[in-house]
């Protein structure tokens, strides 16, 4: 089986060298400093779970060069979803499976602009992990997850067959039964911690401790279940208090990979997090005042650091 891993940041670099571990043929679509590490030392993952170093059947920024995939991760950042998307388009043969894993809502339904929606299926993943150094993956807190499920009429068998793909290298995962909500639980915790996090530049011990801050995490929280209710996304009625027990229970020095990017002047997510609530919300008539406020806040250092 031939993998293609687009994006090889924390995430896609992560789950990328497991599965070269494993033994996969795997591809990985890298640019950059970071491509010429890869090239000349392989990919070094550190792990709390333990180090390691693999070699990829091909890492290149040319896509022209890939072979045919039967399974590709979409690991860029969400506004490079659509890119991407057209990119591997050549890459696709009857039977293979394209799997966002990007943090937001609507992922899915960028790649579904352009991929035939037998292709597509939805997914998530759960992980602490940054790029420390070219070619040098730091995975830092707990076991990362990927969850995904069918979108449309993709069989359970084939998805099955990504599972044990995932197992074999020992990747923990879940199929589930409705992935639509998966993926709004996981943009309930990202989009509510990522934006104040970038506006305060505190940690996320530090936003649940702070009872003002820990308040705007709640109003922001409770907006987005709101947006969500008004898609039709079946949450649970406790998504809210769910949302903050969970914030409650993260390390207390930890911070998003968004609310990072906004820190350090990159280009970052809040176009497709606090950003996509306000458009949702304007939209379907849904009030979204703190997301708004959040939005707003960032918006110029956005335009700055794409400047």
């Amino acid at each position: 089986m031939h993998i293609v891993i687009v994006g090889v940041g924390g995430v896609g670099g992560f789950f990328g060298g497991k599965l070269i571990q494993s033994g996969c043929k795997v591809t990985l679509i890298a640019r950059g400093v970071h491509k010429k590490a890869i090239l000349a030392q392989g990919l070094h993952i550190k792990s709390v779970d333990g180090d390691f170093n693999v070699h990829p059947h091909l890492v290149t920024d040319d896509v022209s060069r890939v072979e045919p995939a039967d399974l590709i991760l979409l690991c860029t950042k969400s506004w490079q979803v659509k890119q991407a998307a057209n990119q591997i388009k050549h890459l696709i043969k009857e039977n293979t499976l394209v799997l966002p894993l990007q943090n937001g809502a609507d992922n899915a339904e960028k790649v579904l602009e352009i991929i035939d929606k037998k292709h597509v299926i939805g997914g998530l993943c759960k992980i602490y992990s940054k790029i420390e150094a070219p070619g040098i993956i730091n995975h830092f807190g707990f076991v990362p997850e990927i969850i995904f499920g069918a979108l449309h009429t993709i069989s359970n068998d084939r998805l099955e067959e990504v599972s044990t793909l995932f197992d074999k290298a020992k990747i923990k995962n879940k199929i589930a039964k409705d992935i639509q909500v998966a993926i709004w639980q996981k943009f309930l915790f990202i989009a509510t911690v990522s934006g104040l996090g970038g506006l305060t530049r505190a940690t996320l011990g530090v936003l649940y401790e702070d009872k003002n801050l820990r308040d705007l995490l709640e109003r922001t929280a409770q907006e987005i279940c709101a947006v969500a209710q008004a898609k039709h996304i079946n949450l649970p009625e406790d998504s809210v208090s769910a949302v903050m027990n969970i914030i409650k229970n993260q390390p207390y020095d930890a911070t998003a990979s968004t609310q990072r990017d906004i820190m350090e002047g990159r280009p970052s997510e809040l176009e497709n997090f606090n950003g996509f609530m306000v458009r949702e919300g304007e939209r379907l008539g849904v009030p979204t005042p703190v997301n708004s406020f959040i939005y707003y806040c960032l918006m110029p250092m956005e335009k700055k650091a794409r400047a």
